[in-house]
């Protein structure tokens, strides 16, 4: 069993950033992906951003060059850096982590962008 923390997010205007952290309780080092999926009210959830455990990162189209992943393997901990932040990345941003394929998620944090 693995659980996830997230913390961050909250609320922002236009154009600013947030960071969001997701803490496991144990090592991501055999961890086969990890990163954000997120849902905004009536739509379906999407893929934002997920590093592989061979360091790889992924994003979705809508993201791209905006948002950045890391992960910090001492910590246990995969991080998402959001900038130029839009009103429609409001959403729940849930964190996913695959372990021996299986997948875990954490409770989800909101991020709300203003115009």
């Amino acid at each position: 069993q693995v659980q996830l923390v997230e913390s961050g997010g909250g609320l922002v205007q236009a154009g600013g950033s947030l960071g969001l952290a997701c803490a496991a309780s144990r090592s991501i080092n055999s961890v086969s992906s990890m990163g954000w999926y997120r849902q905004a009210p009536g739509k379906q959830r999407e893929l934002v951003a997920i590093v592989t455990g061979g360091g790889t990162a992924n994003y979705g189209d809508s993201v791209k060059g905006r948002f950045t992943i890391s992960r910090d393997n001492a910590k246990n901990t995969v991080y998402l850096q959001m900038n130029s932040l839009k009103p429609e990345d409001t959403a729940i941003y849930s964190c996913n982590a695959v372990f021996r394929r299986q997948a875990y998620w954490g409770q989800g944090t909101q991020v709300t962008v203003s115009s």
